[in-house]
């Protein structure tokens, strides 16, 4: 029997979904894209060939429901999708395999934070997206490009939205690197500034933050990868999911290397303060040591004794002053021979 014909395609998007739907499309055999309502989502399951991809974007209760109810999801993967905040992990209800990572954002020179949960099927994949996280239109966009790769099926989708989230993370690591060199030349310069320290602290601290999102991610593409769907992730796709999994560990890797980095950096910037504060301790000392010995010649001549021979010869004050020009001078000279000064 001849398959039924592909929805047909809707001018306007998905105008007449609810808002918080960016993208509800079926993809036929040949990767063509078909622009449907929610409500069409059981006749497109119904076709031998193609599968369903939904977008959503902090979705509405009601909308949870009709997609649990279409796609026979499970009350407790529907449950973490609607109230977010999850660790990222995966797991396996029946036919489907449910999906949770974290995505990241540089904004304003700070880390937003967000979660994308999927849900996958032997015919169907459904993103919904939490908090600061990028729109999946490009990776349509150039999955659409290539039919072939769509011919793939589902978890072919779902690898490109895994790779387009951990590819986000190389720009933030990229301007985490350029501050950690600005920062090194401000902790060698001659003034300290108590902004770089910081700066550090608020590095290191957003590099502790997005380890927490990292590395959990690399168990996640690992148990994907392994096959935990059976059929739902084909060989050929598991070769892609590899490389995800190489990048996130490169990632993860680098982060590891600069949070050593800023480790050693505060180090050192403690260390020289501490030199800095040694400095000027013995520059004072040898200043207080030169004032000192004026400072006792002339208080043996403040006692006031009736018989001091000294004072009635005609060049006493003369060779006086004199003696103490030259023990400031062979002080002066000892000290700056010692760098004291």
């Amino acid at each position: 029997m001849d398959a039924a014909p592909a929805p047909a395609p809707r001018q306007s998007g998905n105008a007449a979904n609810p808002s918080c739907v960016i993208t509800c499309a079926f993809y036929d055999g040949a990767g063509k894209r078909h622009d449907i309502l929610l409500d069409n989502i059981s006749d497109c399951l119904e076709r031998e060939d193609g599968f369903v991809w939904i977008g959503l974007y902090e979705p509405a209760e009601s909308v949870l429901v009709k997609v649990q109810e279409e796609f026979g999801l499970h009350d407790l993967a529907i449950e973490d999708a609607a109230k977010a905040h999850q660790r990222p992990k995966v797991e396996s209800y029946g036919n489907s395999l449910f999906v949770v990572v974290n995505t990241a954002q540089l904004v304003s020179d700070r880390i937003r934070y967000g979660e994308t949960h999927a849900f996958l099927g032997p015919r169907f994949l459904v993103t919904v997206r939490h908090g600061a996280s990028l729109s999946y239109t490009p990776v349509r966009a150039r999955l659409e490009r290539e039919p072939a790769l769509l011919a793939m099926g589902p978890s072919f989708a779902l690898y490109a939205v895994l790779d387009f989230v951990v590819d986000n993370y190389l720009p933030i690591m990229d301007e985490f690197r350029d501050t950690l060199e600005t920062l090194e030349k401000d902790i060698f310069s001659e003034n300290y500034r108590r902004q770089t320290v910081v700066k550090l602290y608020e590095l290191k601290r957003e590099l502790n933050k997005m380890r927490l999102v990292v590395a959990p991610l690399q168990d996640v593409l690992s148990h994907i990868r392994r096959n935990p769907g059976g059929v739902m992730i084909p060989d050929e796709v598991g070769l892609y999911l590899r490389d995800v999994l190489d990048h996130a560990a490169r990632i993860n890797d680098a982060i590891d290397t600069l949070r050593e980095m800023l480790g050693t950096a505060l180090s050192v910037n403690l260390s020289l303060v501490t030199l800095a504060q040694g400095e000027t301790v013995k520059r004072l000392g040898a200043w207080a040591a030169l004032l000192a010995a004026p400072t006792l010649i002339t208080s043996w001549y403040g006692m006031n004794f009736t018989h001091m021979p000294e004072l009635a010869g005609g060049y006493a004050y003369p060779l006086l002053a004199g003696g103490v020009v030259v023990v400031c001078l062979v002080l002066y000279r000892l000290f700056k021979r010692a760098r004291w000064l």
